[in-house]
């Protein structure tokens, strides 16, 4: 995966010096632009804690999980850097702006990088990196570098084994764009209504379930009938 956003967290070894479990990063990818004031954003909320409380519960996971928040509005950012659960302290989430898909990609990608890079120098073994994306609306970039940049790195992470990537289209989200950027093996997936809080339980499950294999083991994820709507 290439970085063409410098990457600026400060990540600490602190986590890694005692605690010498098998690592899987999780890196967030939230659209905050406008579209999503409201209830929207209200539900997004409640869905994090829920896979940040249930997380933190699980003796295994809260120790081989760690998650990191990009948003993505009027501006990209990372909300909060690589911790386990149960350090995560993102701030309140608030609606505006466009939506710069392609640069938050680029900048969870690099956040991404950079946790792997600290995984091998501290001899830490660790999974499959993960990237989620949700998002209610289209790219607003989609005619810049970071673009094209997002569309290379989920395609080269997919194909080198380096990244599993997943986006989640909410209400009148462009599905058409978004798979430009899924790999073809995974396209995007639509949220039913608003059900997030089913949606981040579903993340949960899955995460559990890679915290309790061994890295590189092939596994099955659960269903997502719960939370994705299927086009008939």
């Amino acid at each position: 995966m290439n970085e063409q956003i410098p990457y600026s967290g400060a990540l600490s070894s602190i986590q890694l010096a005692s605690n010498p479990e098998p690592r899987c990063a999780c890196a967030l990818v939230l659209d905050v632009s406008g579209s999503m004031e409201g209830e929207p954003l209200e539900e997004l909320q409640r869905g994090v804690q829920t896979l940040l409380r249930e997380l933190s519960a699980d003796p295994l996971a809260s120790r081989r999980v760690e998650l990191a928040v990009v948003t993505f509005g009027s501006t990209v950012k990372l909300a909060s850097d690589f911790v386990s659960p149960d350090r995560v302290q993102l701030p309140p989430l608030s609606a505006h702006g466009g939506t710069p898909m392609g640069e938050a990609v680029v900048l969870a990608a690099s956040a991404l990088n950079a946790r792997r890079r600290q995984y091998q120098e501290e001899g830490i073994q660790y999974f499959r990196p993960w990237m989620f994306l949700l998002t209610d609306g289209e790219p607003t970039d989609r005619d810049t570098p970071h673009w094209k940049e997002a569309v290379k790195i989920v395609h080269e992470g997919e194909d080198r084994r380096q990244l599993l990537f997943f986006a989640v289209a909410v209400n009148e989200a462009d599905q058409s764009q978004l798979n430009r950027l899924c790999p073809p093996q995974r396209p995007s997936l639509k949220l039913k209504g608003l059900h997030f809080r089913e949606l981040f339980v579903w993340l949960t499950r899955s995460l559990k379930m890679v915290s309790e294999s061994s890295p590189g083991q092939k596994m099955s994820l659960p269903p997502t009938s719960g939370w994705n709507e299927i086009a008939l």
